[in-house]
C-alpha cells in the first residue's frame, strides 16, 4: 500500500478549505475545527491552503505550521523532517543550564557569512573560551534578509538565509560534538508585521496589544488550539532538533488568565519530554516582572522554569562601573545597590521603582530558589542594541572597567551569560537593523527609531537607519581583532576567569546566602566574597590601597600585596584567597 501524505490545518470558522499542492487544488474535509486531506505520498512538494476562496484566483496561504519556507514567508510551504542520519550526537548526555556559562549570539552577525555553517567554524573558539551553552537569537522565518529575529511569523520554519532547518540541525549537532549545549531564543508574545497569515485561519490573536503587536489568544474562546500551536512548536525544537533549552522572550507580555498558565503547562510538558529523551531540558524566561514564581518549584506554587534573565544585576553592575543613570538606570548606581543584587538577586523586590512610579517585584526566598536560577550578564543584545547607537561597553569604558564587569558576573552566585564578542572587547557595535521589503514599513521603522531617541535629546543624524544595509554590516563581528594585543589580552583574561570559576567550588555555590560583600564607596572599591575566595574590584581610576588580605589567583593589572592590604592601580580587579582558605 502506498504511503500517504497528510495535510491538515486548523480553521474553525471557515466554510471551505483547500490544499494546493504544486498548483493543483483539492478540497479538504472538515474534522471538527480542523480540515484534513490525504493523498499518495510523492517527492517533497510546495503546498499551501486557500480559505473560503472567492471566485477567480484565490490567495494561497503558507501553512501556519510550515516546517520550511524556501522562498520566504509570503510563499508556499515545503515539507521538511530532519534527516536522522545527520545526527552524530548519540553520546550527548546534555547538561542543566543552572550554573553553566552561556554565550549569546546572533547568527547573521556572528560571522561575515552569517550562516549556521559559518558559525560552526568558530565553535572551537567558544570551547577554548570555556563556555558550556550557545544561546542563539531567534531563527524562525521572517520577512526580509536580516533583522534581530523578533519579528518572526513562520514559527515552525528556520530562516533560509541562515541555512534553513537542515543548517540549524547541523549546527546543533556540531555544538553537541564539542560538548556545547544549545539554547534557542523563541518568541511567543507577538508576531511580526509582515507575513503573518494566522488570522486568516483562525482566532490566533486578540484585540489586545503589547509593545510589539497584537497579543496571542491564550485564554479566550478557541484558545486551546492556539496554546497547542505554541506548545507543539516549543517541544519540536527540543525533540526534533535536539535543542537543550529555550529562552522564552518577554514572558511578561503573555496574557493568560487561565488557572494553568501557559508557562506552567510548557514546563510540565518539557519535563515530561526530558524524562522521555533522557537528557536535561531547560526553560529560561525573559521577564520584566521580578517575580520569583517563574523559577519556584511547582510543588511550592511556582511555574517550575529552570531560570530567568535578571536585568537588575545588569543595571546595578553597569551603573556602578559606567556612572550612567539615565532612564531605567535611575534607581541604580550605588555600591549598596550592587551589594543588594549580588546577595538577594533582585533590587526591586516589592520596593518603589522611580522609572515605573510604583512598587515593583517580589523578594526571592533563598531557601526555595537557587541562585543559579537567575541568568546575569554585563551586556546582551537588548542592553547594547537598544542604546541609541548600539555601542558596546568597550566603546566608552576602559579595559579595566570591562574586566571588573566580567569578574562581577563570573564570580557571582548566578548563571553567567556573555554576549558575542565581549570576551575580546569587540569594537564593532550591535545596532538595531531591519530589512523590511515594504517601503512604508521600512520608513515607519526608521522614523520610529529616530523619534524614540529624539525624546532623549539625540540628534536624528546620529541614529543609525535600521533599514540601511550598512547598519547590519557594521554589526558583524570582526574576528581579525583577535590578532590585536589589546583584544587578545581581554580574551586571555576572560578565559582565565572562566577557568578559575570552573575550578573553584566556592564560586559555583548555588546558595544566595553563600555570598558576602564589602565595599567603600568613597574610596572606590567593592569586594565580593565566595567562601574564602574574594574578587576585589577597584572602580576608581586612581591607585588605592584596599584593606583586604589576599593571595592573588588572577588579576587584570598586577597588584602589590602588603600586610593585610592590596595596593592596586585604578580600574582593576583581582581574585584571590583570603588567609586560612583551603
Amino acid at each position: 500500500m502506498a504511503e500517504q501524505q497528510r495535510y491538515e490545518v486548523w480553521a474553525p470558522d471557515a466554510t471551505s478549505v483547500s490544499v494546493v499542492v504544486d498548483g493543483s487544488s483539492s478540497p479538504m474535509t472538515r474534522d471538527g475545527q480542523w480540515w484534513r486531506y490525504e493523498t499518495a505520498a510523492s517527492d517533497p512538494r510546495r503546498y499551501g491552503f486557500t480559505v473560503d476562496a472567492a471566485d477567480g484566483d484565490p490567495t494561497v496561504l503558507p501553512d501556519p505550521r510550515s516546517p520550511r519556507q524556501p522562498d520566504g514567508v509570503h510563499s508556499t510551504s515545503a515539507p521538511f523532517v530532519v534527516d536522522e542520519t545527520l545526527w552524530t550526537d548519540q553520546d550527548w548526555a546534555g547538561r542543566p543550564i543552572a550554573g553553566a556559562v552561556v554565550y549569546e549570539l546572533h547568527i547573521g552577525t556572528f560571522t561575515p557569512d552569517g550562516t549556521f555553517d559559518a558559525a560552526i567554524d568558530h565553535l572551537d573558539h567558544l570551547v577554548d573560551l570555556g563556555v558550556q551553552f550557545v544561546e542563539v537569537m531567534p531563527i524562525n522565518g521572517f520577512n526580509g534578509t536580516h533583522n534581530w529575529g523578533y519579528d518572526g511569523v513562520a514559527w515552525y520554519a528556520v530562516h533560509e538565509i541562515y541555512g534553513g532547518p537542515a543548517g540549524f540541525a547541523r549546527f546543533v549537532d556540531a555544538c553537541h560534538g564539542r560538548g556545547l549545549g544549545v539554547v534557542l531564543d523563541v518568541v511567543y508574545n507577538h508576531l511580526g508585521p509582515s507575513g503573518n497569515y494566522l488570522p486568516q485561519f483562525g482566532p490566533y490573536l486578540t484585540s489586545g496589544a503589547n509593545t510589539w503587536g497584537q497579543s496571542l489568544n491564550l485564554d479566550q474562546a478557541d484558545s486551546d488550539p492556539v496554546r497547542a500551536h505554541i506548545l507543539d512548536n516549543a517541544l519540536r525544537w527540543l525533540r526534533e532538533f535536539h535543542v537543550d533549552a529555550l529562552r522564552l522572550d518577554a514572558v511578561h507580555a503573555l496574557v493568560d488568565h487561565t488557572a494553568i498558565h501557559l508557562l506552567e503547562e510548557l514546563a510540565v510538558r518539557t519535563d515530561a519530554l526530558s524524562a522521555e529523551v533522557g537528557r536535561p531540558l531547560s526553560l529560561i524566561a525573559e521577564s520584566d516582572l521580578n517575580d520569583p514564581r517563574l523559577i519556584t518549584d511547582r510543588g511550592l506554587g511556582g511555574y517550575g522554569l529552570a531560570a530567568q534573565w535578571d536585568d537588575d544585576v545588569h543595571h546595578a553592575i553597569h551603573t556602578a562601573v559606567s556612572g550612567e543613570r539615565q532612564g531605567y538606570y535611575g534607581d541604580f548606581g550605588s555600591y549598596d545597590c550592587l551589594a543588594t543584587v549580588l546577595t538577594k538577586g533582585f533590587f526591586h523586590a516589592a520596593t518603589y521603582s522611580s522609572f515605573r512610579r510604583r512598587r515593583h517585584g517580589r523578594p526571592i526566598d533563598p531557601a526555595v530558589v537557587p541562585s543559579t536560577s537567575l541568568v546575569v550578564y554585563t551586556c546582551n543584545h537588548d542592553q547594547i542594541g537598544n542604546r541609541a547607537t548600539g555601542d558596546r561597553p568597550s566603546a566608552y569604558l576602559t579595559p579595566g572597567q570591562l574586566a571588573i564587569k566580567a569578574a562581577l558576573v563570573l564570580t557571582s552566585a548566578f548563571t553567567p551569560m556573555l554576549f558575542m564578542g565581549e570576551e575580546w572587547a569587540a569594537s564593532t557595535p550591535f545596532q538595531f537593523f531591519t530589512s523590511h521589503p515594504e517601503p512604508e514599513l521600512g520608513e515607519a521603522t526608521a522614523k520610529g527609531r529616530i523619534s524614540e531617541f529624539a525624546d532623549h535629546g539625540w540628534d536624528a543624524a546620529e541614529i543609525p537607519d535600521p533599514q540601511d544595509p550598512e547598519t547590519f554590516a557594521r554589526s558583524k563581528l570582526d574576528w581579525s581583532e583577535l590578532d590585536e594585543p589589546g583584544h587578545r589580552r581581554m580574551l586571555e583574561f576572560y578565559r582565565s576567569l572562566i577557568e578559575l570559576r570552573a575550578a573553584t567550588p566556592e564560586i559555583t555555590d548555588r546558595r544566595l546566602d553563600s555570598v558576602a560583600v564589602d565595599f567603600d564607596e568613597q574610596a572606590g572599591w567593592f569586594a565580593i566574597h565566595r567562601g574564602a575566595v574574594t574578587a576585589v574590584c577597584v572602580l576608581t581610576d586612581q591607585a588605592i590601597t584596599v584593606p583586604i588580605s589576599l593571595t592573588p589567583l588572577l588579576s587584570f593589572d598586577p597588584v602589590t600585596v602588603g600586610d593585610g592590604v592590596i595596593e592596586s592601580p585604578g580600574h582593576n580587579v583581582v581574585v584571590g584567597r583570603r588567609p586560612g582558605g583551603a
